[in-house]
């Protein structure tokens, strides 16, 4: 029954996600709400809302180890595997300024969170402070209220560069996708909505749950969990969405849906948790944090800084086996 309540987390989390989206992004339509503004808020934040939900209940419970482990899984997850298997179906190449100047941010995004959660490198006194950990090891720092408003001023800074880009393509005529909003009623939407809610908020429960039931039954940590299994369900939306861009050879949406994950993911998920209750980091949570910034600067190597802006199918395999190495390290550690 915890497997399947577990399972079943998963699918209420992305389709109740969906729900919220498609009501919300009605109510806007019909209150006469701008599409750039449906587009970089409502379904912005739809594809990161299970990390979102999952992030913030573990953190609200103490499990600092899956707080902590679904973001940086899913960042590690979301470059390694998911282009990996982009690039595969479709060689990626960077079209749009947008998408090439996100990418050092994505990077930034990544040392900024070793950095802040790195206080025993800056001050090993502050660690003296009764702080609840989730696990036995050395903590090599602590995700603060503070720091997680520190991410948020970050993620503040991004949506006002998003906007303003935004804003500029239309200008420039340049199409969006955003104008396709469902027309609803206002009592199918305000149904859509309690019921992506409520999807979210079950789902997200019975995730962590179950993940803390499962580590406990299988013999596994509680950040070996959210590390792999937890941020694998997260990211499905973003598996998804990034998979049919590049069958369709869209590498800009394929490109930039990742990119733009991971900076959700670090200063807006992640900054929340860690307002919602700071976040201990252990020494394991430290190396994470390490693959996580090696990882972003292999996509800031192939396309910021490579002649080609490209990932060809030979650096998805690259990518792939990176992700495969990664998960037989995890294995090795437990």
């Amino acid at each position: 029954m915890d497997y399947l309540l577990f399972i079943a987390g998963f699918f209420l989390v992305i389709y109740g996600a969906n729900f919220l989206v498609d009501g919300a992004a009605a109510a806007a339509k019909k209150l006469h709400v701008s599409s750039l503004i449906i587009g970089l808020t409502i379904v912005a934040f739809g594809t990161s809302a299970p990390e979102l939900v999952v992030t913030v209940l573990a953190s609200l419970n103490g499990n600092n180890d899956i707080a902590f482990g679904n973001v940086v899984g899913s960042n590690i997850l979301n470059v390694l595997l998911i282009l990996g298997v982009a690039a595969l179906l479709s060689p990626l190449t960077v079209h749009k300024n947008t998408v090439w100047k996100e990418i050092p941010l994505a990077l930034l995004a990544a040392l900024l969170v070793f950095l802040l959660g790195s206080d025993v490198l800056i001050d090993p006194a502050y660690l003296s402070q009764s702080i609840p950990k989730s696990s036995a090891l050395p903590t090599a720092g602590i995700l603060s209220r503070i720091d997680g408003w520190v991410l948020i001023c970050f993620f503040m800074v991004f949506l006002y560069y998003a906007f303003a880009t935004a804003r500029q393509g239309i200008e420039e005529g340049v199409n969006t996708d955003t104008d396709e909003v469902a027309t609803l009623t206002a009592k199918k939407s305000a149904l859509y909505i309690l019921f992506g809610l409520t999807g979210l908020i079950v789902g997200g429960r019975w995730i962590v749950n179950g993940s803390i039931q499962l580590s406990a039954l299988m013999g596994l940590s509680e950040k070996f969990v959210g590390l792999t299994i937890v941020s694998l369900g997260t990211s499905l939306p973003e598996l998804a969405t990034t998979v049919v861009a590049a069958r369709k050879q869209q590498s800009d949406i394929a490109i930039g849906n990742v990119v733009g994950s991971n900076i959700f993911n670090t200063f807006l998920i992640l900054g929340a948790g860690a307002i919602t209750n700071p976040i201990a980091v252990n020494s394991f949570g430290q190396v994470d944090t390490l693959v996580n910034i090696g990882s972003s600067i292999l996509l800031f190597s192939l396309l910021f800084v490579g002649r080609k802006h490209a990932i060809g199918r030979y650096e998805g395999v690259v990518f792939l086996l990176s992700y495969v190495v990664y998960m037989a390290y995890l294995l090795y550690r437990e």
